[in-house]
């Protein structure tokens, strides 16, 4: 999980993704490697009129870092307020229980903790330093935590064969999951080829990593695949057991792997945002996947991916 708690902004980009995706706030904190504390903030604090939007969350954010950054100036042109702070940390008061106390008081005069903290490490305010507890005289630097991998041997989507970058060779595939709504149970487990645009879906009950294995297994018997694309979720995790070359997107850019979040956005057209995959059964699924797969493509010259894909050696045999 990162230290650093600025977002930035293809965070922010990425988090709008997923949120649109259904993702929970913890989901998207695992994703990003980031506390489920910065995620739900980032949203609560950052969204605009009950919406975010992360180009509008990304300025909200640079301006209160800028209007944050000098707040402790205040202390030092407010007598009272400097008074106030100074006789507190004397009684054994912490920031936080001084800024807290002057709110609720409702005192003519505020600074947030964060801005007595500040003031405190100023050459003005240093000298009360010795009334904290921890007696700091200056901010506490963070020791960096080795990172967890969430992937194991995750290989970047720049080793890709040129086959597949350029969609000149058949059999190389993209993978993703659609999830059920918040509460519900399950979703799909999604693989589309990206020259054929050939397309298979299977229902899964959760999004344990084990269990998205078994479904890419299951689709891979009538497949030819030759790689697969992912995005970094934590149900890619068992990658290296599907038995062909797998490669990753770079973190927090589910838009490199373009073909297969355009289906998704095809499937919702029959699975809509607020679905509960729990109630929905294979043999649904099956008839939604038969009527894209079957349907005339332009970027095809009108012929369908069913065609292509059983012409070209993508099928193997009916799925």
């Amino acid at each position: 999980m990162k230290n650093n708690k600025k977002l930035s902004r293809v965070e922010r980009l990425e988090i709008k993704i997923l949120l649109d995706r259904e993702y929970s706030l913890r989901d998207i904190a695992k994703a990003l490697k980031r506390s489920p504390n910065t995620i739900s903030y980032e949203v609560r604090e950052n969204s605009v009129n009950g919406v975010y939007d992360p180009l509008k969350a990304d300025r909200k954010a640079k301006t209160r870092k800028k209007n944050a950054k000098f707040q402790w100036k205040k202390i030092d042109h407010d007598a009272a307020l400097e008074t106030y702070i100074v006789e507190r940390l004397v009684l054994g008061w912490n920031p936080d229980e001084i800024s807290g106390r002057m709110k609720e008081d409702k005192e003519p005069f505020f600074a947030s903790k964060t801005a007595i903290y500040e003031w405190l490490y100023t050459a003005r305010g240093q000298r009360y330093c010795r009334y904290l507890y921890s007696k700091r005289y200056d901010r506490k630097r963070r020791k960096k935590k080795a990172d967890r991998e969430m992937i194991p041997d995750r290989v970047s989507i720049e080793k890709r064969p040129r086959g597949a970058k350029n969609r000149s060779r058949y059999g190389h595939f993209e993978g993703d999951t659609v999830v059920s709504k918040r509460g519900g149970t399950g979703g799909m487990s999604v693989l589309i080829e990206r020259k054929s645009r050939f397309l298979a879906v299977r229902k899964i009950s959760s999004m344990s990593s084990k269990e998205n294995l078994l479904k890419i297994r299951d689709m891979k018997r009538s497949l030819d695949m030759k790689s697969v694309t992912f995005d970094n979720g934590i149900e890619n995790r068992e990658h290296a057991e599907i038995g062909v070359p797998t490669f990753f997107c770079d973190p927090y850019s589910s838009w490199q792997k373009g073909g297969v979040e355009n289906v998704n956005k095809m499937l919702r057209r029959y699975f809509p945002k607020g679905t509960d995959f729990g109630g929905v059964s294979q043999r649904e699924i099956d008839r939604v996947v038969d009527l894209i797969n079957k349907k005339p493509r332009k970027i095809l010259g009108y012929r369908s991916a069913y065609e292509v894909a059983l012409e070209h050696g993508v099928l193997l045999r009916e799925s």
